[in-house]
């Protein structure tokens, strides 16, 4: 007869990490998209941002009874002679804790996900058709409203994508305010490259205004 407590099962460890996974994959899912070379895949998974809070709670609540699990004191042995059951890896506080650290870093990962990628190179600038050579800069500053943001991570792949557009001098994405600054040379490149960019990284340009 065993007097160990019961131990959490597998199905919660995988729970909460699916959980904890589900809520920040929309913000992943963008950094993912620059390594990999797939721009446009970059918001499927934005469609999760309403339900984050709800995905957090459980995360939060399969871990802790799992944690409740594991450190309940044992009932009183029913014979003398009672040998504790041999506990597994998978079954240790250790690994549970490694569990709970690498759901807390999923559930933390729309906050620190944005220092995590690489710094975008603008690309070098090239005559439009039919311009002069040497010919002044005119610039043109628009605005555009972004739908499908949900996290700085998001913002950062939009500001990776249009800096690559032949010149671009700045831009400035807020997820917040679902909107990206753009600030162009309209001898070199036109508002319809700025949202074509834009478009590529899978969200997309609502009314673009000056």
């Amino acid at each position: 007869m065993s007097n160990a407590p019961a131990q959490p099962s597998k199905s919660l460890f995988g729970a909460g990490l699916l959980a904890a996974l589900a809520a920040s994959l929309c913000c992943i899912t963008p950094l993912l998209a620059i390594v990999g070379g797939l721009g446009g895949a970059a918001s499927s998974f934005s469609w999760l941002e309403p339900y984050r809070l709800y995905l957090v709670a459980l995360t939060v609540g399969v871990l802790g009874f799992a944690w409740y699990r594991q450190l309940r004191p044992a009932p009183a042995a029913a014979h003398c002679c009672a040998v504790p059951a041999q506990r597994s890896v998978m079954q240790s506080s250790g690994f549970l804790a490694s569990i709970t650290i690498l759901a807390a870093l999923l559930l933390a990962f729309p906050y620190y996900g944005a220092a995590l990628y690489p710094t975008a190179k603008p690309s070098a600038p090239v005559a439009a058709p039919g311009a002069a050579p040497g010919a002044a800069p005119v610039w043109e500053t628009r605005t555009y409203r972004i739908q499908g943001m949900t996290c700085e991570a998001c913002a950062r792949h939009v500001e990776q994508a249009v800096q690559q557009v032949p010149g671009v001098q700045t831009v400035a994405v807020s997820y917040d305010q679902a909107t990206a600054q753009v600030r162009y040379n309209s001898t070199q490149a036109q508002a319809a490259q700025v949202e074509s960019a834009i478009n590529s990284t899978g969200y997309r340009v609502q009314n673009p205004t000056r």
